[in-house]
């Protein structure tokens, strides 16, 4: 049973084991106030069900680490069981079920490598790089002489996911897109 310190719960992606199940710090606040002792007011995703809960630990709180096992996997194809992937060194199949990946399904392209999380021997959820570049398929014009306003605009994905982008960006253009937040970072090559 591995225990985190208390700093390391600021830490954003950190998993611990809470109510005895798997859960992935999504945000972190770090309070001190006078004459009392430090707390880390945190939001929790839990890995199973999906569902989000606040919680502050406390100092000198004991939390332990979820233990999970990371696998290097390939995208195969989704459906509506869930993400299918391939093992990168038996070559089998594994599938994530829809449930835990539906939020995840419009950054991954056919072929891409990625990591699925497992706890306890079944696949829990991916572990996604932060950003990755996608290829804009539908992008309506932008104005003329309206770029200096900051405005953006939806566009599609090859994947299927829109996000909103600058006026300049157009169809074919390659853009790279922060998966924790699903927001248009730059423009890529």
């Amino acid at each position: 049973m591995a225990t985190l310190d208390f700093s390391e719960l600021k830490k954003v992606g950190h998993i611990v084991k809470y109510n005895n199940e798997p859960h992935q710090i999504i945000w972190s606040n770090f309070m001190r106030t006078a004459q009392r002792k430090p707390v880390i007011q945190t939001k929790l995703r839990n890995l199973i069900s999906g569902k989000v809960v606040e919680y502050s630990f406390k100092y000198g709180e004991k939390v332990e680490a979820a233990d999970v096992a990371r696998k290097k996997v390939q995208f195969l194809y989704a459906d509506d069981e869930g993400a299918h992937f391939m093992d990168q060194e038996n070559f089998e199949t594994i599938t994530v079920p829809k449930s835990l990946a539906e939020d995840q399904l419009g950054y991954l392209k056919e072929g891409m490598e990625t990591t699925i999380i497992t706890y306890e021997g079944r696949s829990i959820g991916l572990d996604l790089p932060i950003k990755i570049d996608l290829k804009v398929i539908e992008a309506p014009p932008g104005i003329k002489g309206d770029s200096a306003s900051g405005t953006t605009k939806p566009v599609k994905l090859e994947t299927g996911l829109t996000v909103n982008v600058p006026l300049f960006i157009k169809a074919g253009d390659s853009i790279r897109v922060d998966t924790r937040s699903g927001t248009y970072v730059e423009r890529s090559n």
